[in-house]
């Protein structure tokens, strides 16, 4: 019987093979939470959903999702990464073909809140399993730069493909393609992927932990969805709001005194870690409300069909490729993570600041590509360094409740953006409706309004990212941008050059 060498001795070929595995399955799961947003006028003619029940097509699958990150991350440390990984893709795998054949409409929610179990088992792992395989910090920054082209720019192919499918074939097609690159995934994470035991769950099967955290971010993301319904001020969002809140203040303290907790404390003692989270929640928001308040725009004032609106979005994720994986490395070897990380959330906020004086009769080429191209130029350098950050001070221990708080703070910060920055923009169409607007101007009056409050929130990020993330007075971790935190396995962390 032969034993498989541990994850940091694999070839480096080895290595690169599974960090596209990796990236495939994480991208897959990605596109989802996107590509099914140009079918739903589809969905609802097809099953019959009434105009609130719609929603839950994305809401059961966002619930979900959101709610199982942190426990998926931690089970990934304790139970090995690849086998919580492989859990999850074939869970999504089986739910997307289940979501393809839904004759009804509560079949087919159900079948998209199976869909988030899974993405949430496989996505929350990758990120830590990544940082394991790759010690060397070169390798490590150029692998957490492919990593971060996917979480930036996936949302945006989602779209694009989601137009594809939906208008060449039938919004089935939305799901169904994930069946065959889910099975390819699968079979092909069993062969270069490498395994590993984990720590083993007495390390800390927290289930008073898990259930708080789970119940916390469950209700808190459907007291964000409710919002929009009920309105924030209404007593029963507060009280939704209120319950969240206990659950998630009650997780905290049961993690202060556990003996095994869910998610150590101890990670947020870095500057590095809790400030590149809140910047996650702060970025995600402003640019998940530009995504949303962007179709709407499209579709409705400048009056594009689904593939046109797809397609539009074309510039942004484009150029984010070409910085994040052509140049994001060189730029934070060179000017150090926290550098680029200010001046690319300052491009973000300006491209938004920019989309904010867009006109009703806006044409694509002058008024729509130029704020692109720079929001592309400023996530695709932003995202890579931010991600960096965020794992910076992590021991292997943790590397996979590292990877879940990573993922489970961008999608509070998508939850948050959409549901305020949609409530804004409605209310402000409504008020110069009532001034007496055509429809055209009154929708994109509102889209300023939600532009600007997103570079507002991008703004804010870049003040954290300035005053929080400040260099370390003294320490071998120069102007990294990051804490220099003694501990073990740490060393080729703190080193300015891995903090991509």
């Amino acid at each position: 019987m032969t034993t498989q060498a541990p994850p940091s001795l694999q070839p480096s070929r080895s290595r690169w093979l599974a960090l596209g595995v990796l990236c495939t399955g994480n991208l897959m799961i990605i596109l989802d939470g996107s590509i099914v947003t140009v079918a739903l006028p589809t969905i609802q003619n097809d099953l019959g959903f009434t105009q609130s029940g719609l929603a839950w097509v994305v809401n059961a699958y966002l619930i979900a999702f959101a709610g199982l990150l942190l426990l998926s991350g931690r089970l990934g440390d304790l139970l090995g990464g690849r086998r919580v990984f492989s859990w999850g893709l074939g869970l999504f795998t089986a739910a997307s073909l289940a979501c393809g054949v839904a004759s009804s409409s509560t079949a087919l929610v159900v079948f998209r809140f199976v869909q988030g179990v899974g993405g949430a088992l496989a996505s929350a792992v990758v990120l830590g399993m990544i940082i394991t395989l790759f010690p060397d910090a070169g390798e490590r920054a150029k692998a957490l730069a492919a990593y971060a082209f996917v979480s930036a720019a996936g949302a945006s192919l989602g779209l694009i493909l989601g137009g594809v499918l939906t208008q060449s074939f039938s919004w089935p097609w939305v799901f169904y393609v994930n069946v065959p690159i889910g099975l390819v995934a699968l079979v092909l994470t069993q062969s270069v992927v490498p395994g590993g035991k984990g720590l083993g769950l007495r390390e800390g099967a927290d289930l008073v932990g898990s259930v708080l955290a789970t119940g916390g971010l469950m209700l808190l993301v459907y007291t964000i969805i409710k919002a929009e319904e009920y309105t924030w001020g209404d007593g029963r969002t507060l009280g939704l709001l209120a319950g969240s809140l206990v659950l998630l203040a009650g997780f905290v303290v049961r993690q202060a005194y556990a003996a095994k907790p869910l998610l150590p404390l101890h990670i947020f003692r870095s500057r590095a870690v809790s400030g590149a989270n809140g910047i996650m929640v702060l970025m995600v928001a402003g640019l998940f409300g530009y995504q949303f308040c962007t179709a709407l725009y499209f579709q409705n004032v400048l009056g594009y069909d689904a593939l046109k609106t797809g397609l539009a979005f074309l510039p942004a994720p484009v150029t984010i490729a070409i910085i994040s994986l052509g140049f994001a490395v060189k730029l934070n070897q060179k000017f150090g993570p926290r550098r680029v990380l200010v001046t690319g959330l300052l491009l973000v906020a300006a491209a938004l600041a920019l989309l904010a004086r867009v006109p009703s009769d806006g044409s694509f080429l002058v008024d729509i590509v130029p704020p692109f191209v720079l929001l592309g130029l400023g996530f695709g350098a932003a995202m890579p360094a931010l991600i960096g950050q965020a794992m910076s001070v992590t021991s292997p221990n943790d590397a996979g409740i590292a990877s879940g708080l990573v993922n489970t703070t961008q999608q509070v910060g998508a939850s948050i953006g959409t549901a305020v920055l949609a409530t804004v923009a409605a209310s402000r169409t409504a008020t110069l409706l009532g001034e007496g607007d055509s429809k055209v101007a009154a929708l994109t009056g509102g889209f300023h309004l939600s532009y600007g409050l997103s570079a507002v929130f991008v703004a804010v990020g870049v003040l954290v990212a300035a005053f929080v993330l400040r260099s370390p007075a003294a320490g071998p971790a120069g102007a990294d941008g990051a804490e220099s935190t003694p501990g073990p396995d740490l060393k080729s962390a703190d080193s300015p050059v891995p903090h991509i």
